[in-house]
């Protein structure tokens, strides 16, 4: 019996209401020894306060080593063994513009990139090209015909788009054509396993195709293809946790993957604030939110260590707004780290805070990675994080006699 299979068993229903507040990539690394974390250097008053009255933890996204993607990091917030239920890139970020990934369709997150001479990367986001630069260019590439197969070409958000292809013998084993450096050309598609390899002839031809379209352009005239991937079967939140479950979202990428595990995705947010305009509004019709905030992973990724803070504080100064929904289990945390050091994800364990009347108070006052390796939490996997927001909300009951 695995966790979800326990939980499903002892489900109680009640009026209780959870909001899972996620800012994407929290975790980080001080820049020198001795020195804070993006977090710690951040002014949280907000979430310090919570830490004092709440309890704190660490969280590990997979396994002890192994740095998640984005897909892998919210699968097991949500409680989703990520060993068990892989969702790739390409899904997420088809399903999350809304569009209906079938059963014989191939999902692939793109990248525009900006290419030189040689096809030698030179940005591999070009440049963070902006939507109404992007969005066109995406699609101009719906120009591409392969024989055989079907191909749509949909705009997604500044420099990334998505493609699917749709026929007959499509796998989604197949690797990125990121080489993740500049320097270097984008990689082949290569199929990890036979019944992959058309789509490995087919994403060439794509490419080709599409260098030829996009040639001239100064800053979006090449493309690399990430996230290969099928639809998966997934038990959804209703199923597993009797919870009528709303996702807030500004990116397409965490609104896919909520919608793939039955969540309603409600409002068309554009800022932090507009996500709690959202919930705010929707308050008396869910259960459960989820509510996720971008910035903190994107400057962390580009290696600011002061953007990022200043994304922390942004962060914290909605707190009070979700505080006077008074939910009745209030969780903060990330699906990952992405310390600006290393501008990238990593390995490293997530700061968990947990505030709810039923929590046992530690003696951690500030939330930060240091307070939290000594938090009443301990340290544990992601895909225990729901099970203690249900039993902290009063709905689960007793296991055994």
């Amino acid at each position: 019996m695995d966790i979800q299979d326990l939980v499903r068993s002892l489900i109680e229903k009640n009026n209780s209401k959870i909001v899972l507040l996620v800012a994407d990539g929290i975790g980080g690394l001080p820049l020198e020894p001795g020195g804070p974390t993006e977090l710690e250097a951040a002014q949280t008053p907000n979430l310090d306060r919570l830490a004092k009255t709440g309890v704190l933890g660490s969280m590990v996204a997979i396994k002890p080593g192994i740095t998640p993607g984005s897909g892998p990091g919210h699968l097991g917030l949500f409680g989703y063994d990520p060993l068990k239920y892989v969702i790739g890139r390409g899904v997420l970020e088809a399903t999350g513009i809304g569009f209906e990934v079938g059963p014989k369709d191939v999902a692939i997150r793109c990248n525009f990139c900006t290419l030189g001479p040689d096809r030698v990367i030179k940005d591999r986001r070009a440049g963070r090209i902006p939507t109404q630069e992007s969005a066109p260019l995406a699609i101009s590439l719906r120009q591409v015909k392969i024989p055989g197969v079907e191909v749509f070409v949909e705009p997604v958000q500044e420099h990334r788009f998505a493609v699917i292809f749709r026929g007959e013998g499509l796998g989604g084993n197949v690797e990125d054509t990121d080489p993740q450096k500049t320097g270097v050309p984008p990689l082949d598609p290569v199929a990890t396993h036979p019944d992959s390899q058309r789509t490995a002839e087919v994403a060439k031809e794509f490419v080709a195709q599409a260098e030829k379209i996009l040639a001239g352009q100064p800053k979006a005239n090449g493309l690399t293809l990430r996230g290969f991937s099928v639809k998966p079967a997934l038990p959804t939140y209703e199923e597993v946790y009797g919870l009528k479950a709303a996702a807030i979202a500004v990116y397409p990428m965490y609104k896919g993957l909520a919608r793939l595990v039955g969540m309603q995705v409600i409002g068309a947010p554009k800022s932090l604030d507009e996500e709690i305009d959202v919930l705010e509004q929707a308050w008396n019709d869910f259960d459960f939110f989820f509510v996720h905030f971008k910035y903190t992973d994107s400057r962390g990724e580009d290696g600011n260590f002061a953007e990022k803070v200043k994304m922390i504080e942004a962060f914290d100064r909605i707190v009070p707004r979700v505080e006077a929904l008074k939910p009745d289990v209030l969780i903060v945390t990330g699906d990952h780290s992405t310390p600006a050091k290393l501008a990238s994800h990593s390995w490293h364990p997530v700061p968990v805070l947990l505030s709810a009347a039923t929590c046992r108070p530690d003696a951690c006052q500030a939330f930060g990675e240091t307070e939290a390796l000594r938090g009443g939490l301990g340290q544990f996997e992601a895909v225990y994080l729901m099970p203690l927001a249900l039993a902290h909300a009063g709905r689960l009951a007793k296991f055994g006699a």
